[in-house]
């Protein structure tokens, strides 16, 4: 189907085209679209569920429509009625179907004088995909219960019903009620002096689509860290959080330096429980964090300027579709390498560039050639696989390329017009290249031809020329790591007093994937790593030491699992653990322990994991 062009400057069109397409969503955009959600909420702890009452603000694109659809998992819908302009209501039919594995039910509702309003009363199920529940053994404080969402990729669907999908944008506002001392925070401003009464109020004045809703409940304290940003997390947290994340204000101005005003008014972090599944999620005004990058030095705040350059690259100008995601994540993750250089150093930021680098280059060749391509042809797979390191790193080093051919002054120019231009929409990769090509590419003729970039975009693998940054520490780090692994170097003369953590990620990541048990045992007695309380060494370390056949870290990588369910800092060791027997059958043992305070997405990914393990194996059926 023809994608509606790009248009001229001024003006732009949501890609209707596209919407009708999106195949996570059943949504019908091109017959009506939401434009604001009002949303009144009741946090019940007892019952694991949020009772809602969702008032959707229509604009009907087709003024035959006679239905509206949106998307749902899991909702108990109580009653659905139709609000005219006077407040009266007028009760509706509707038709919830049965549930899709994928996608969760498509609630379609009869609407055959096109109502202004629909109003939707619904309550939550215990195990929404969007929310968990957390008893308050497994919070840090462990003295209150809490609770968090997480919307990306289609999960909002499973806490409010809307169309949930990221080319539809529509502005909201909420009225929470929750127990009284707990804090309830959104994806909207929020009050740092905000009296714990139960009743809160949130405002989301600009258009955002329906992963970017964000709530969370808790024993939560806050601490600012600067005049439009502060540090929210559990009491004996939050110190330290604000410790780590005191730079928070000199990143939000490095940005705004390059790519002009942060336009969101705060700029607040969540450091969540450990159970959070995602290193970050960039929910507006309110990013939710991980409590895995509090490691006391600083060395992981990059994750914070990650999730703040998706102010402007993702939340200010959004993937219209899921295919379309390394807009979002790419772009970011060149915006997060700028901030990150300003602030911290051209050293640190080449070491994270480069670490991106090979972890690209050693996987991208086992992906299928679609899988390898920025924006791939139509796939079947959930929106969640989207979310894949082609995304982030890939898109990330095209970006680079951009700025080596074109210089970083007029790719900073060229930047600033593209969030300028898109603010507060949703776009394709088509839109983004129409509007490159005579922005950037025939601007300054002869600097990089149109094939070039059409190869980045749509092609597979890495292009030979992609630029790759040098890091003299990096090479010295390769000689010690050969040296060590031919026996010439000891364990005890590697230079590591010196590393930081990049650079112990660098040394670990090089590693055979199945190393010499002895080199091992001697990297462990010389170092400790075994033990490490800083989870991404502690995940590249586990996962060598289990490959190697080392039992004696397995308690240890077990106490990580259980303790830790970011999946990223996870599942490598559930993976490695599979590999054997033996191996599979002490993970299981450290799953049913730690299943419980596991987010259902990390639930889901080991059971999948352990599923495929077992049909591997060879009495398997």
């Amino acid at each position: 189907m023809r994608l509606l062009p790009a248009l001229a400057f001024g003006t732009l069109m949501l890609p209707l085209a596209a919407q009708a397409n999106e195949p996570h969503s059943y949504a019908q955009p091109d017959q009506v679209v939401v434009t604001h959600l009002d949303l009144n909420l009741k946090v019940d702890f007892p019952h694991r569920q949020l009772d809602g009452r969702a008032t959707l603000t229509l604009d009907w694109k087709n003024p035959k429509a006679t239905t509206l659809v949106l998307d749902t998992r899991d909702l108990k819908i109580a009653s659905i009625e139709a609000v005219d302009a006077k407040g009266k209501t007028r009760a509706l039919t509707y038709v919830l179907a049965p549930a899709d594995k994928q996608l969760g039910s498509k609630l379609t509702i009869q609407t055959p004088k096109r109502p202004h309003e629909v109003r939707i009363a619904y309550v939550t199920s215990p195990d929404a995909s969007g929310l968990q529940w957390l008893p308050p053994a497994q919070t840090a404080d462990k003295k209150q219960p809490f609770m968090f969402s997480q919307s990306e990729s289609i999960h909002a669907r499973s806490w409010v019903p809307l169309q949930d999908s990221p080319a539809i944008r529509f502005t909201w506002d909420a009225h929470v009620t929750a127990p009284k001392n707990l804090r309830v925070l959104m994806s909207a401003p929020n009050n740092p002096q905000h009296p714990l009464d139960g009743t809160f109020d949130f405002k989301q004045t600009h258009p955002v689509p329906s992963y970017l809703l964000a709530i969370a409940a808790g024993d939560i304290d806050v601490k600012e860290t600067g005049p439009r940003s502060a540090v929210y997390a559990e009491p004996s947290v939050v110190g330290k959080a604000a410790h780590e994340f005191e730079d928070t204000e000199k990143m939000i101005a490095t940005a705004e330096k390059l790519y002009g005003p942060y336009r969101w008014g705060r700029y607040d972090i969540l450091v969540l429980p450990p159970s959070f599944p995602y290193g970050g999620m960039e929910n507006p005004n309110m990013t939710f964090a991980t409590p895995t990058v509090l490691v006391g030095d600083k060395s992981l705040v990059s994750l914070v300027a990650h999730e703040l350059a998706h102010s402007w690259s993702g939340n200010l100008v959004t993937a219209a579709s899921w295919r379309d995601i390394w807009l979002n994540e790419g772009i970011t993750t060149y915006v997060q390498g700028r901030i990150t250089e300003a602030l911290y150093g051209k050293r640190q930021a080449d070491e994270e560039t480069l670490l991106s680098i090979h972890a690209l280059q050693k996987s991208i060749g086992s992906m299928s050639a679609n899988s390898q391509r920025l924006a791939p042809q139509p796939r079947d797979i959930s929106a969640d696989d989207s979310l894949s390191d082609v995304a982030y790193d890939k898109g990330s080093w095209f970006m680079r390329m951009l700025e080596q051919k074109f210089g970083r002054k007029d790719f900073d120019t060229y930047l600033k017009s593209y969030f300028n231009h898109f603010a507060w929409h949703s776009i394709t990769t088509e839109q983004m290249l129409a509007f490159l090509k005579p922005n950037l590419i025939d601007k300054y003729p002869g600097k990089m031809r149109w094939a070039e970039v059409k190869d980045w975009v749509y092609g597979t693998g890495i292009p030979k020329d992609a630029p790759i940054p040098d890091s003299p520490r990096f090479d010295a780090i390769d000689k010690e790591r050969t040296a060590f692994l031919a026996g010439t170097l000891p364990a005890t003369k590697l230079d590591a007093k010196s590393w930081n953590t990049q650079e112990w990620m660098y040394f670990l990541d090089r590693l055979p994937d199945a190393p010499p048990l002895a080199k091992m045992q001697q990297l462990d007695a010389a170092w400790h790593l075994t033990g490490t309380p800083n989870a991404e060494i502690g995940m590249r370390w586990y996962s060598h030491a289990i490959a190697a056949g080392d039992k004696a870290a397995w308690p240890a990588a077990a106490e990580h699992m259980t303790r830790i369910g970011r999946l990223y800092l996870t599942m490598p060791l559930y993976a490695a653990f599979a590999k054997t027997p033996d191996g599979l059958a002490y993970a299981e043992q450290v799953y049913a322990k730690a299943k419980a305070g596991y987010h259902p997405l990390t639930q889901q990914a080991v059971e999948a994991l352990f599923a495929k393990a077992k049909a591997k194996q060879p009495d398997a059926k």
